[in-house]
């Protein structure tokens, strides 16, 4: 009687342990798919929202070219002027921007990554302060 009893018990438990295990499975899984989705929608805007920068400052860069070249009187040197700016962009981000964007990005992608979605989840490190 006794032994029928923990047997039956144990039988729900392992019933139980299976369920929970299959159901933590399932939330894991669509945690990711959400994590995932969130990060390919936010790549997606950025490069769009870059592509049209790109073109807003190849314009802009154009026309600062063609202002520069009238103001100097010669047709060639304000292209040659605005190219050795993005030049000397290009020497100061390898130089000193790599550290800079990599550390920044690591710290916005992280607090994306392990801090998604609720508000309870970032707000329990403050409550322990």
């Amino acid at each position: 009687m006794a032994f029928e009893r923990i047997s039956a018990n144990l039988e729900r438990l392992n019933q139980n342990i299976k369920a929970f295990s299959k159901s933590s499975a399932e939330y894991y899984k669509l945690d990711l798919f959400e994590k995932v989705m969130k990060g390919a929608t936010s790549l997606a805007r950025i490069l769009v929202i870059g592509f049209l920068a790109l073109f807003f400052l190849l314009f802009l860069s154009l026309a600062a070219s063609v202002w520069i070249s009238d103001a100097i009187g010669n047709a060639s040197s304000g292209f040659f002027i605005v190219a050795g700016f993005y030049l000397l962009l290009i020497l100061f981000m390898k130089f000193f921007g790599s550290s800079m964007i990599e550390e920044t990005m690591l710290i916005k992608v992280s607090r994306k990554f392990f801090n998604s979605g609720g508000s309870d989840k970032g707000s329990n490190e403050d409550k322990r302060d």
